[in-house]
């Protein structure tokens, strides 16, 4: 018979206080999680993904975003819709076409350190 190891259990309620105090003190509030988490998700999807590293590298319009990916107009602006409500990309109208860009430095940097990470 096949013997399952078992991961390592503590059995009492904690060891290092010091530590925990110090970690506790530094850790965030609650919603600051959930929010956190929400962001996260949006990059979840690679569809999302793909989206907001095209904007990283030009600002395109959403015919043009349709045909790099290879997906509906319809489905291009429901996507940009959740990216622009959570501030991740911004549009710019120039008569009837509307143009899309990622919102700042901050949304290119997580895109960059995911790229490094996976690509380790």
């Amino acid at each position: 018979m096949e013997r399952m190891e078992q991961e390592p259990a503590c059995d009492c309620e904690v060891i290092h206080e010091e530590a925990v105090a110090e970690v506790r003190s530094g850790m965030s509030e609650a919603e600051e999680y959930e929010r956190l988490a929400a962001l996260l998700k949006l990059f979840g999807d690679p569809t999302r993904a793909k989206l907001l590293h095209a904007l990283a590298l030009r600002e395109l319009c959403v015919c043009d975003l349709a045909c790099l990916l290879g997906v509906t107009k319809s489905a291009v602006s429901h996507q940009l819709k959740m990216l622009r409500l959570s501030n991740l990309v911004r549009f710019r109208r120039e008569g009837q076409v509307v143009y899309y860009s990622i919102a700042d430095d901050h949304v290119r940097a997580i895109l960059e350190t995911g790229f490094e990470h996976i690509r380790e």
